[in-house]
């Protein structure tokens, strides 16, 4: 099925279903645990099914990258999460006069901004999902910021933090 893309054109509409296993993990894991600094899960990677013979088989999906890289960090035992976006904080009522950007919030303070419609599916909603899977998993502290803020948000200057 093709939809319009808010705007940006249009677009072929797969399901996307949630990260379960992220094939070869252990590679992963193995040379973080070297220091080597590894890129993986980018664009959420590609999404696999099992034959009867066991052969990995791409289907018509899309896996988010943010909870891939979720679940990534729940299956390593990572405690913090840096999660990039186009703006420097979280907000709600995003785009109203009565904006309010999010500092530091807790897990369930972000959960209910959520149900109430604060962070729409098209854009802020998968960053807030994988924020709330990556603290539900295990996780400590989840950070939502921009790229050129990354650092400044690790220090805990900007961003937004979300705490259990």
């Amino acid at each position: 099925a093709m939809r319009e893309d808010s705007g940006r054109g249009w677009r072929h509409v797969v399901p996307s279903p949630k990260p379960k296993h992220v094939c070869d993990i252990s590679l992963v894991d193995a040379l973080v645990k070297r220091g080597t600094i590894v890129i993986a899960g980018g664009g959420g990677g590609v999404p696999v099914v099992r034959d009867a013979k066991g052969v990995r088989t791409g289907v018509p999906a899309v896996i988010d990258k943010d909870l891939t890289s979720a679940h990534i960090a729940n299956v390593l035992g990572i405690e913090e999460l840096l999660i990039l976006t186009a703006v420097p904080r979280v907000a709600v009522n995003f785009g109203k006069p009565n904006k309010r950007d999010l500092d530091q919030v807790s897990l369930e303070e972000l959960k209910a901004y959520h149900r109430e419609g604060h962070f729409p599916p098209g854009s802020m909603g998968p960053k807030v999902d994988a924020a709330i899977r990556f603290l539900e998993g295990g996780g400590k502290r989840a950070i939502i910021s921009r790229l050129d803020c990354a650092m400044a948000a690790l220090r805990g200057e900007t961003g937004t933090h979300v705490v259990q």
